[in-house]
This record gives C-alpha cells, structure tokens and sequence, in this order.
C-alpha cells in the first residue's frame, strides 16, 4: 500500500493489476483490502488494473475525526481517479455506492461505468437508528463485549443460507470476534453519514452507464432500496443475488463477481 496526498488529505491506496482502471469503493468502517478476499483478484485476472483504498475515516488514510460529508469522499475518489490516470470503471458498496453514485453524477466524465451494490437513494430508519447507537455508545466511552458485537453483526450482515451451515456460522463469529467491537473517531464519522437527505431524484440526472447490485437477504439496506436506485437512474440494469445479506461480495463472490466483469466488460 501507499500513502497518497490527495484532496488536502492522505488516502492508503493499492494497485494491482494492468488494463483499464477499475476503482473499487468500500463501505462503511472498513478498510479497502476487504477487496481482496475475492473481487481483487476476479478482475486482475479479467485484464483490469484495480486500485482498493482506505477512505477517509480509516487509519491508514486521514481520519478527519471531527468529521466530513459524503462529497468530501466522492471528492477523494475523484482525485484519486484523476490521479491514477482515469477515467475508471467504479464498483462501490454500501456508503461506497452512494459514493459511485454521487461520484457519476457530479463527474461522469471521470466514469467510464458505475455498479452499486447494497445501495440506497433515501435514508432508511432503522440503519439509521443503528449508526446512531453506535455513535452514541462512542460519545459515552462504552465499548460492548466483542462477542456481543459479534453476534449482532453476523445476523446483521449475513442470510440464514449462509449461517444454516453451523461450522460457517462459527467461522464468521470468530472473525468479527477477532476484529473487537471499538470505532475509532474517523469510522464515527462515517457512521454520521447515515442521515442524509433523500437523492432518488437527482440520481435521473445520472448518464453513466450503471448496474445496481441487490442482495436478497439484506437487512440493511434491503434490496427494495436498491431497486429504487436503479429505477431512477436512467437506463440503469438492476440484477439481485440470492442467499446473501448486505455483504453478499464476500458470501456470494462468484455470482458477482461474475455481474462485475460481464457489466464492465460491454463498455
């Protein structure tokens, strides 16, 4: 990884890869090597040049703790782009979708495409409601036992398919056990990012060439919200995957990885 300045702050960036650039945009609280569990390597191997990053908020990249704003991001990865040699074909999920989004509307000519997975154009409440307690237990200096932390965020994230298998269960337990349960200031700002103001509309004025990415089993932005996106952006391809919650990338990644390549292949 190297550090970057851009945009008046440091991101963390890794390039692997030659060919078109593709950027891949990851969401909220983690880090931009998550990407390489399974999509990093999918699309190297398709003929793509693939950067990953940290966003701001997440150590190594600027944490900006007293906090930023959804287009302060898509700012980041605008310069980002421009600095790779752009323009990019851009995947994001969950806050890095709005981020793709927000990015293609406000500069299409840095997108060659844009997919958004796990996506929403309005606020929803009860992701809200969960941002907002994790905000709050920050503020106060409380810090919940990892494996409670654990558990909520395994059936927050995960479908039943997947955690019917009890070894595959207990393997994701541990993982998220293992990562603990504390946020540090910059993923606290990025959970503020939660309320925002509804943008269905605005995204009609979007001209990039779009695929919207929903998960069948997401109980936190449900696919209906993905659907949303897709219906409002014009000529955008809406495709759902089944038996998977709102990290389907990591549960599901060869159906999307196969979405991702066919997609961005046609352009």
């Amino acid at each position: 990884m190297a550090i970057i300045p851009l945009n008046g702050i440091e991101l963390n960036v890794q390039t692997e890869g030659t060919g078109e650039l593709v950027v891949l945009v990851m969401g909220t609280g983690s880090p931009g090597r998550v990407w390489r569990t399974h999509q990093v390597a999918a699309l190297v191997q398709a003929g793509y040049r693939v950067a990953y990053f940290d966003n701001r908020g997440i150590k190594p990249s600027s944490e900006c703790a007293d906090g930023f704003t959804i287009h302060d991001m898509v700012a980041d990865t605008a310069a980002l782009i421009t600095h790779l040699g752009g323009p990019a074909h851009v995947i994001g999920t969950s806050l890095g979708a709005r981020v793709t989004q927000e990015l293609a509307l406000a500069h299409p000519a840095l997108v060659r495409s844009a997919v958004m997975m796990a996506t929403a154009g309005r606020p929803e409440p009860v992701q809200q409601a969960w941002s907002r307690s994790l905000m709050d237990l920050y503020d106060k200096g409380v810090e919940v036992p990892p494996s409670f932390y654990a558990a909520a965020s395994v059936m927050r994230n995960l479908s039943p398919a997947t955690l019917a298998d009890p070894v595959v269960a207990c393997d994701w337990l541990e993982m998220y056990e293992f990562g603990g349960s504390s946020i540090g200031p910059g993923e606290r700002a990025q959970l503020a990012l939660s309320d925002h103001e509804p943008r269905l509309e605005a995204y009609r004025g979007i001209s990039v060439r779009s695929l919207v990415i929903g998960f069948a089993d997401d109980l936190v932005l449900p696919p209906r919200l993905s659907r949303e996106v897709a219906d409002a952006i014009p000529g955008a391809r809406y495709a759902e995957v089944a038996g998977c919650g709102h990290i389907g990338y990591l549960e599901r990644p060869d159906e999307v990885n196969r979405l991702l390549v066919e997609f961005i292949g046609r352009g």
